[in-house]
């Protein structure tokens, strides 16, 4: 399942009684992990909250590590040469960007953007100075790039830039001013198909739980898609099951209703 606005609430925390219907859940056989924008080091303060126990889906799909024997089940970066381009042109603009590399964030210079985004994340960022020049001397690909603005501007971006990287990038919205290029097959979708792989499951017997674009291609590739009563209204209905919101314990009541964990 994804964690902001799906099992975290409003305050950032698991609500007790969807951390008790997971406990259930797992000790009941069923395979629980999560699947989220996040960094993985951003990701792992939950992982123990939660006793998690398998391969955790992170940066929209574009690293899955298994967070109790370390193993790196996926890595999908991006490409050096679009992840300079994608800096130069956005930077250009304006747009403030994350970079990220060895899971460690990276920016140009402290904004009220990264601000927000350390707010969210509780990952202190790095400032470097201009990311271009930085990115071509480590060499390396990141593991993706952020860029966040008002939501009206995201979205003219997405539009922009969605045809612009078709086949190239995966570009989606996290948030709402949260725009995200990851390599293009970095996502959820594709990241819950190698964890079910990993325990021998069909796709029918995988239930996903979201709320936002980015969880779009894993509710559409589970066998049940779900979205929370909080999700946007186009994620609402590409899923097969709305369940309650975040704030009322939307995890626990898919517990409940299709696992049935006592």
């Amino acid at each position: 399942m994804d964690l902001d606005d799906t099992l975290l609430d409003n305050s950032l925390r698991v609500r007790e009684e969807d951390r008790r219907a997971l406990e259930r859940a797992r000790r009941a056989g069923v395979v629980v992990t999560l699947a989220t924008g996040r960094m993985y080091r951003a990701t792992l303060p939950f992982v123990e909250e939660l006793a998690i126990d398998a391969p955790v889906i992170t940066y929209q799909g574009a690293l899955v590590k298994h967070p109790r024997t370390g193993r790196v089940l996926l890595h999908r970066p991006v490409p050096l040469a679009l992840a300079l381009e994608i800096v130069g042109r956005l930077a250009a603009r304006g747009f403030h960007l994350n970079v990220y590399l060895d899971d460690e964030l990276y920016v140009a210079g402290h904004t009220p953007e990264s601000r927000l985004y350390a707010s969210i994340s509780r990952v202190e960022a790095r400032a470097v100075g201009p990311l271009g020049p930085f990115l071509q001397k480590t060499g390396r690909d990141p593991t993706k790039v952020l860029a966040i603005a008002g939501e009206e501007e995201i979205n003219r971006l997405l539009a922009e830039m969605q045809p612009l990287y078709e086949g190239r990038l995966h570009v989606t919205k996290s948030k709402p001013r949260f725009l995200e290029f990851s390599h293009p097959r970095a996502d959820k979708g594709h990241a819950l198909a190698a964890v079910a792989a990993c325990y021998g499951l069909r796709r029918e017997e995988v239930i996903a739980v979201g709320d936002s674009y980015n969880d779009l291609e894993m509710i559409d590739w589970a066998g049940l898609g779900v979205a929370v009563a909080n999700a946007r209204p186009e994620i609402r209905a590409r899923a097969a099951f709305v369940t309650a919101s975040n704030e009322d314990g939307g995890v626990a009541r898919v517990v409940e209703k299709f696992i049935g964990a006592t």
